[in-house]
């Protein structure tokens, strides 16, 4: 990511490269934006609408954007991180043909494209789509794909290796692009051979095939059982609202938060959500990740946590915050 932005980030002042990221978003890329000073330009997904992309809202970021900056590159996270949706395939189709319009270059971070639970959701790759839409497309919209082998059913965070497909990017810039990666030391030997299943894995007839579709399946079908188990057991709890976790491997729920504890944290010199997660953490040991951390709208508050725990952990791990939620609020009521 940091590679592509560098080549793609440029000017000063008014015409400085703009960055269009989702809000919430994954660190990674304020901080990657940060570092090269390029601008941020915000676009807020819909949680009213399972955090679905609105093109409308594409819009209406670029549009403010131009008063102060240029923007050039639109990043999109599918399924997202840290909020699990998964965008269908007519939304990929409106995000593309903007990008066509507006002649943005488009980055798919679609590292957790395997991990999709929702009934009725299924994962499109952007570069797919793009073929597909046809030529006035496919030969003109400037793409970059990531995919990872530390997402997702085959690494787990584990193991590190990734790639990334550019599309339509001039030779001469992608030459020098081939020079920065050059310069960079490659991933581990073993984050290598597990990029190698990704992109090659088992086919029928090979004698790993079937052990690798039963544990493929495995490790996808647990995680959907406590995507599941996670929406239902916050939805149960007065104050929390969890959209449902369609991909990825978090669950992005939104709290409430009395008047009095936002008072507390304002004293503490610390995010309402912030102070939430830390107590959260001082009283159960339980350790979750602040949403403003990830950016959310003014006066709304959410935490991430992963589904990774084994089931029986993640069901008294689930009880507890349960717990601690509700005497939080009755301790500020």
């Amino acid at each position: 990511l940091q590679t592509i932005l560098k080549i793609l980030v440029s000017g000063g002042g008014k015409s400085r490269t703009g960055v269009m990221i989702p809000i919430p978003q994954y660190p990674l890329y304020s901080a990657a934006i940060s570092e090269l000073d390029a601008i941020q330009v915000n676009y807020y997904l819909d949680e009213e609408n399972c955090w679905a992309l609105n093109v409308n809202e594409l819009r209406r970021s670029l549009n403010e954007a131009k008063a102060y900056c240029n923007p050039k590159v639109l990043c999109i996270i599918n399924p997202g991180n840290p909020t699990g949706q998964v965008q269908n395939r007519k939304c990929i189709e409106d995000v593309i043909h903007f990008a066509w319009e507006e002649k943005l270059f488009l980055l798919a971070d679609e590292v957790y494209q395997d991990n999709v639970y929702s009934e009725g959701c299924q994962f499109h790759s952007f570069k797919k789509i793009l073929y597909e839409m046809g030529p006035e497309y496919y030969n003109n919209v400037e793409l970059a794909s990531f995919h990872s082998t530390s997402k997702g059913y085959m690494g787990e965070c584990g193991y590190r290796g990734g790639y990334m497909e550019v599309i339509n990017l001039h030779p001469e810039i992608k030459g020098q692009l081939v020079k920065l990666l050059s310069v960079r030391l490659c991933p581990p030997v073993s984050g290598q051979a597990a990029m190698d299943i990704v992109v090659n894995p088992p086919v029928p007839g090979e004698e790993s095939y079937s052990q690798f579709i039963k544990e493929k399946e495995s490790v996808l079908n647990n995680l959907a059982k406590k995507a599941k188990l996670t929406e239902d057991m916050f939805n149960k709890v007065p104050g929390i609202h969890c959209n449902p976790l369609q991909g990825a491997m978090y669950a992005f729920p939104r709290i409430f938060i009395p008047s009095k504890a936002i008072e507390e944290a304002k004293a503490h010199k610390m995010a309402p959500d912030m102070f939430y997660c830390m107590k959260l953490l001082e009283e159960t040991g339980i350790c979750v990740v602040p949403g403003s951390g990830f950016g959310q709208r003014e006066g709304s508050y959410h935490f991430r946590m992963t589904i990774l725990p084994p089931v029986e952990k993640l069901k008294i791990l689930l009880e507890k915050v349960k717990d601690f939620h509700i005497k939080f609020l009755e301790k500020y009521a």
